[in-house]
């Protein structure tokens, strides 16, 4: 595993994933032009992460299966299609029915040799903290890239121009990896589509970290899901009344995070995975605290961003350090069952945060935002002996 493709692993798996993500700094676009309810239009947003959690469950367990790279490539050629049903959606039922396919299509980001799974097989085991860590902070970099890149677009050439640029993109990609991309002479599993399937739900029941990791992975990604999702509605009502591009340079915020954060996976290697996460849970809980002055100071806005991010990219990227060190074999039905819990929660944190906003304001939200983030602190010191028996095991 040179840095060099763990770098464009990172760059590839960042540019799909912000697929999902670029609707959220264009929502009050999207809400004036279909005519949908401000405190609905979080349903543009459950709507891909949903339809990435059917992806997860169905798509990612085929790496298991078939011929990885024949999967990538396949799967981000119909990205490319669907992107530009998306830029070019008439009515909302169009627009609906390409921003499914687009999250659906988005678990290319984990089918890119199961994403960190892939890397870690490549890597040396004492290394593979470090790559996921590598990886995975392309992915999270994309997320929250993929606001200042929409706003950006949207101002200069309209919201529709995002996902027509970014098609280019990523067919653009998707020529670079065919070319460089290894040939896949893994070994295969010999089992049918469906029981592959019912494998992923006989692995979640057998291995207890994954559970425990999964549900870590639910709520602190229903915490990121309700501030990056409702934070452009009080940014974009007065007295800021902030353009989409300085809305979404909010995201070059939460990079800097990110970034801090990409180590996490080297301490898990290290046997500090469990005080990282620790430390990490009790940062996104104060978070919210600074994040709750966000309708009186920017700056305090930022500082709390730059927190949350660190804080969930940390906790990220230490579970799947540990869980890939369960099942080698299994690796992409892993990441399947893990990242089902994350879709599910930045899913749950789209609709809720957007409601909340819209019937308490941004202080209900912040609320919201630091309860859960309070639970995964609680549930952490709950699970922590649990763990460990695993770990001594």
């Amino acid at each position: 595993m040179t840095r060099y493709m763990a770098l464009l692993f990172a760059t590839a798996c960042g540019m799909a994933v912000a697929n999902i993500y670029y609707a959220q700094p264009l929502l009050d676009s999207l809400a004036t032009e279909f005519g949908i309810a401000h405190s609905s239009i979080g349903i543009v947003i459950t709507i891909t992460q949903l339809c990435y959690a059917l992806g997860l469950l169905l798509l990612v367990p085929l790496g298991d299966l078939l011929n990885r790279r024949r999967l990538i490539i396949g799967q981000m050629l119909l990205s490319v299609l669907s992107l530009i049903v998306v830029g070019i959606a008439p009515i909302i039922t169009v627009l609906f029915t390409g921003l499914a396919a687009v999250g659906l299509l988005a678990v290319v980001t984990q089918v890119l040799v199961v994403l960190v799974a892939f890397a870690s097989t490549l890597a040396a085991p004492a290394e593979r903290g470090r790559i996921v860590g590598l990886v995975q902070s392309g992915v999270v970099i994309g997320i929250l890239l993929a606001r200042t890149f929409a706003g950006v677009l949207t101002d200069f050439a309209g919201w529709r121009s995002v996902y027509l640029v970014s098609a280019a993109m990523m067919l653009i990609m998707t020529g670079v990896l065919f070319r460089v991309l290894p040939r896949d002479e893994s070994e295969r599993e010999s089992l049918s589509y469906p029981q592959l399937l019912r494998s992923v739900l006989t692995l979640f029941m057998q291995e207890r970290i994954l559970r425990i990791r999964g549900v870590l992975a639910l709520l602190i990604f229903t915490a990121f899901s309700t501030l990056w999702t409702s934070l452009v509605l009080p940014l974009s009502a007065p007295p800021y009344s902030l353009s989409h591009t300085a809305i979404g340079a909010f995201g070059l915020a939460g990079v800097a995070g990110a970034l801090a954060a990409a180590r996490a996976g080297g301490l898990a290697d290290r046997g500090l995975g469990q005080r990282t996460t620790c430390i990490a849970l009790v940062l996104l809980l104060a978070s919210w605290f600074l994040i709750s002055f966000t309708e009186h100071s920017l700056i305090a806005l930022v500082i709390g961003v730059i927190f949350l991010d660190l804080a969930v990219q940390a906790v990220h990227v230490t579970n799947q350090s540990m869980i890939f060190t369960v099942r080698p074999e299994a690796r992409s039905r892993l990441t399947a069952a893990y990242m089902i819990f994350y879709s599910i929660g930045s899913a749950m944190g789209s609709i809720v945060s957007t409601n909340i906003y819209a019937n308490y304001g941004w202080i209900g939200v912040c609320l919201f935002g630091a309860s859960v983030s309070a639970l995964a602190l609680l549930y952490w010191v709950i699970t922590y002996r649990l763990t460990e028996q695993v770990r001594e095991k």
